[in-house]
């Protein structure tokens, strides 16, 4: 329990000081906050997944390293925007429909495409390391021609960048310190309970994982920096996927395993959730409360197929079937009409004198 309440109160205390050094560095940078939420945040945030994966790896618990990427990346979507939304409306960037958007989709297919075969091999690794190079490349470009000039000569003296580089170390700091106490006690009860490396990778350390980006979109969204909270998401699930699996993948001793539940199903889910981002931030270029109820409904019953996958009931195969051929498609037809719309109404305002 205080190892509990210790980890929750650094988690809230370094997600704080993540984003107040974030908004301070963007203002010093004169670029925008969404540009510091895609790189600093969302690499800080992203830490424990790799410090997570690794360690995985390298004790032979391989379900774990790759499970908790694929479910950390369904959470991130659901969950933490979802939460997010429903604190304060988010305002989407038109840089993230045009480009980190189609980017996370892709990255998510290539993870998926890679691992067809079972596993994750160095040459895999080496792939997902050089889209990762790729992708930073493309926001290095995007930073310079975003940068904001000054707003006049009067404005008030802003403190030096490396201050604020620092309180984001230390915020860093105590986000991993804060994953690493609640990982160990969510593991210890979850293998108490005899869950599979799989499932623990899904949920328990993928959630576990998760909580420093929760936690810094959420303190975000609290404080009007919604660029800050959306940018945070799509920038750890592009960090997860291309940056903590390659990595894990070059350095593991073997390949890494990927189990057929996962092919058959999360990484399915995993990428229809990448691909539902697309049409509900194009729509208004905003996730509402309303969109964030969807996102959380989702999760929920993702995680009612894991519980009822795990202890064996009937209802696993019928959920999953349902989700796949009903729920999904359906609602994909749905967020397509929308879009359509959304597009059509764009256009006609750009066709008014």
């Amino acid at each position: 329990m205080i190892e509990l309440l210790c980890g929750l109160f650094l988690l809230i205390a370094g997600a704080e000081l993540m984003v107040r050094a974030a908004v301070r560095l963007a203002a010093r940078l004169q670029v925008r906050p969404l540009i510091i939420g895609l790189t600093i945040v969302a690499l800080g945030s992203s830490a424990p997944q790799m410090a997570v994966s690794l360690q995985a790896t390298l004790a032979q618990n391989v379900d774990i390293a790759v499970g908790s990427v694929i479910g950390s990346s369904i959470f991130n979507i659901l969950v933490t925007l979802g939460l997010s939304a429903l604190i304060i409306p988010l305002r989407v960037s038109r840089q993230l429909v045009r480009l980190d958007i189609p980017l996370m989709i892709g990255a998510s297919l290539l993870v998926f495409v890679l691992a067809w075969n079972e596993e994750l091999n160095r040459t895999d690794g080496i792939i997902l390391l050089g889209a990762l190079v790729l992708y930073l490349g493309l926001l290095l470009r995007q930073s310079r021609h975003s940068a904001r000039p000054p707003s006049g000569a009067h404005e008030a003296p802003q403190a030096p960048w490396f201050s604020s580089l620092l309180m984001i170390i230390a915020g860093l700091v105590m986000l991993v310190f804060a994953g690493h106490l609640l990982l160990g006690a969510a593991v210890a009860v979850a293998t108490d309970l005899g869950l599979s490396e799989r499932i623990i990778g899904l949920t328990i350390v993928a959630v576990s994982t998760s909580l420093p980006e929760l936690a810094t979109s959420l303190i975000a969204a609290l404080r009007g920096q919604r660029d800050i909270a959306v940018g945070n998401v799509i920038g750890s699930n592009l960090f997860n996927l291309l940056g903590v699996l390659g990595f894990t993948a070059l350095i593991a001793p073997s390949p890494l395993s990927v189990s057929p539940n996962a092919l058959d199903f999360d990484l399915p889910v995993m990428l229809g959730v990448a691909v539902l981002c697309l049409p509900v931030f194009y729509s208004g270029y905003r996730v509402t409360r309303a969109e964030g109820l969807l996102f959380l409904g989702l999760y929920l019953a993702y995680g009612l197929h894991v519980v009822s996958f795990t202890t064996g009931m009937p209802l696993a195969g019928k959920l999953e079937h349902l989700m796949l051929f009903f729920v999904l498609p359906a609602l994909m037809a749905f967020l397509l009409f929308t879009s359509l719309r959304a597009w059509r109404r764009q256009h006609h305002k750009r066709e008014l004198p």
